[in-house]
């Protein structure tokens, strides 16, 4: 099934004349995203010795290669995370990437369904679309206002669905709080043998996307959810060098204020940005998830062949 899916994947792309790329799963730098762990090691390159990660996303470079003038690109490869195990986590997996030069989310939107609507058609029966902005969908389902954050009013969501623990984990932090509420109390219900996109999420969990023009609350980033597994996100953009800077050095602060390891910067990245990304949409589907549905079975271990318990 594994075989199958990956060749009608390389097809669908084929047929658009969207580039498959490869680039390094071993760089000088990561991201800086506080709520992402990685994975590191040492080059023994005698005198010294260089610190490398394996990249949690292969965005970085496929952005370098798309400010380089490549043109619209994907990628299936293997990604890292560390601290990540369990029923949809383990800390290698399999990622599609791709992004379109000149198309806007909704655009991209499409084609993500187009894509899973043609790879889940021998397997589930999904015949609706459904797309809906997460303060929407957050509001339904919780009552709470996902782009004001009125502190008390999410302690008391947790004290009365009894997650007393989520108090002192997201104490005065709205994206910690979201994550929270929303995989608990809201993501179980998407997508119920349908394709679900949920677009527009709150701009403090955004680091990578553009705000939306109209509404600075607002990021242009979505997420597709099939019978609640949540399988890819996808953003338009940032372009802006020095807003992209901005940003990382706030979540390095966030970082260090939380005692998490350091990480620096990734310049190549930001010099790519400051030559010129052209306007794109990108997104990043977790292929293991995706046959996990399509084979009818309920944890990620049982689509690897060796899983890091059996590696």
């Amino acid at each position: 099934m594994r075989a199958q899916l990956l060749a009608a994947i390389r097809a669908f792309f084929e047929a658009k004349r969207v580039m498959e790329v490869e680039t390094p799963l071993l760089c000088h730098a990561t991201g800086t995203d506080p709520q992402l762990d990685f994975f590191t090691t040492e080059f023994n390159l005698s005198p010294q010795r260089e610190k490398l990660f394996l990249q949690t996303s292969p965005e970085f470079a496929m952005k370098r290669l798309l400010a380089a003038g490549s043109g619209s690109i994907y990628q299936i490869c293997k990604a890292f995370r560390n601290g990540e195990l369990g029923r949809y986590h383990n800390p290698e997996f399999t990622i599609l990437e791709w992004y379109r030069e000149h198309f806007s989310l909704d655009d991209l939107m499409d084609e993500v369904a187009e894509l899973l609507l043609q790879l889940t058609q021998p397997y589930l029966q999904l015949s609706l679309v459904e797309k809906i902005s997460y303060q929407q969908v957050f509001k339904q389902k919780t009552g709470l206002d996902a782009l004001q954050f009125d502190q008390r009013a999410y302690q008391q969501f947790a004290e009365q669905n009894q997650f007393p623990d989520a108090i002192s984990i997201c104490q005065d932090d709205h994206a910690l709080w979201l994550d929270f509420i929303f995989s608990v109390s809201v993501q179980p219900a998407l997508g119920a043998d349908s394709i679900c996109l949920i677009y527009g999420y709150p701009a403090v969990q955004s680091s990578l996307a553009r705000i939306n023009s109209e509404n600075p609350l607002v990021s242009e980033r979505f997420e597709v959810f099939i019978n609640g597994v949540e399988l890819g996100n996808g953003f338009f953009e940032l372009a802006d060098a020095v807003e992209q800077e901005r940003r990382f050095d706030q979540e390095i602060e966030n970082r260090r204020l939380h005692g998490l390891p350091d990480v620096n910067k990734d310049t190549l990245f930001l010099s790519a940005l400051k030559a010129g990304l052209p306007d794109c949409s990108g997104v990043a589907i977790g292929l293991d998830r995706l046959l996990m549905l399509l084979a009818g079975i309920d944890s990620i271990e049982q689509v690897l062949s060796f899983s890091v318990r059996r590696a």
